[in-house]
């Protein structure tokens, strides 16, 4: 089965908070996104609200027709906001409030009771959890524990090594998720994945549900048209023979 590939906006808000008006529009985007064939949007409010605004959650919550995952921090106020808005799909991550992206996943052998505690009440609602963590299998089993639905595989290591030696990049992914299927847990990955490395990343990285990517599939955008690029993207979601 092909890898779901779920697009972040985040780029397109940012380019829209540049001049102070609405274009590009962002719903307008996801509309376009979902209709070129992305299987869902993501967004990653932050709280100085730099790119994807809060009441931008609410608004896509009418908009999109796939799937909407809400990334951030579950600080107070985000989590609120995904309570209120009830997202197909909440992913968790550890970022300190001034950080300019994610750079690590949770360490959740020392954190999954807090994490249980802000999970449940999620689950309840409806909403899939995914909690983001590093590819060290040592976690999965806390990972687990934590009640969480999926992981996300934080990919920026592998994006870093895979241009000098592919196969040692993806090694301690495929032993995280080989983990994470007996564990029982669903399998998303994110971060710096981009035209060179996601297919190589995908056949080697079993049971892998969904990949989210935005920096590069907007930057290539700029080149190929967003149409075309999802379509490439799309294409690279498919595994083939190894």
């Amino acid at each position: 089965m092909p890898t779901a590939l779920s697009v972040n906006i985040n780029k397109v808000a940012l380019i829209r908070n540049s001049r102070g008006a609405n274009r590009p529009d962002v719903l307008q985007i996801a509309r376009d996104l979902e209709d070129y064939g992305a299987d869902g949007i993501t967004i990653h409010p932050r709280p100085d609200e730099r790119h994807v605004k809060y009441s931008d959650a609410y608004a896509l919550r009418d908009v999109v027709r796939t799937e909407l995952n809400i990334e951030g921090y579950p600080s107070e106020r985000f989590l609120k906001m995904v309570h209120e808005v009830q997202p197909a799909q909440c992913t968790l991550v550890p970022d300190a409030p001034g950080q300019l992206t994610s750079d690590h996943g949770w360490d959740a052998k020392s954190r999954y009771e807090e994490l249980r505690r802000i999970i449940e009440p999620l689950q309840e609602l409806g909403v899939r959890v995914s909690i983001f963590l590093d590819p060290d299998p040592e976690q999965v089993a806390f990972a687990k524990m934590s009640g969480t639905d999926r992981i996300e595989l934080y990919t920026g290591p592998y994006a870093h090594v895979y241009p000098k030696d592919p196969a040692r990049a993806v090694a301690a992914y495929k032993i995280t998720a080989m983990a994470a299927i007996d564990a029982g847990l669903g399998i998303n990955a994110g971060h710096d994945l981009d035209l060179s490395n996601l297919q190589h990343f995908i056949d080697h990285t079993p049971a892998l549900l969904e990949v989210s990517i935005g920096h590069a599939l907007i930057s290539d955008a700029l080149y190929y048209g967003l149409s075309n690029t999802v379509n490439m993207y799309k294409s690279r979601c498919l595994p083939t023979a190894n």
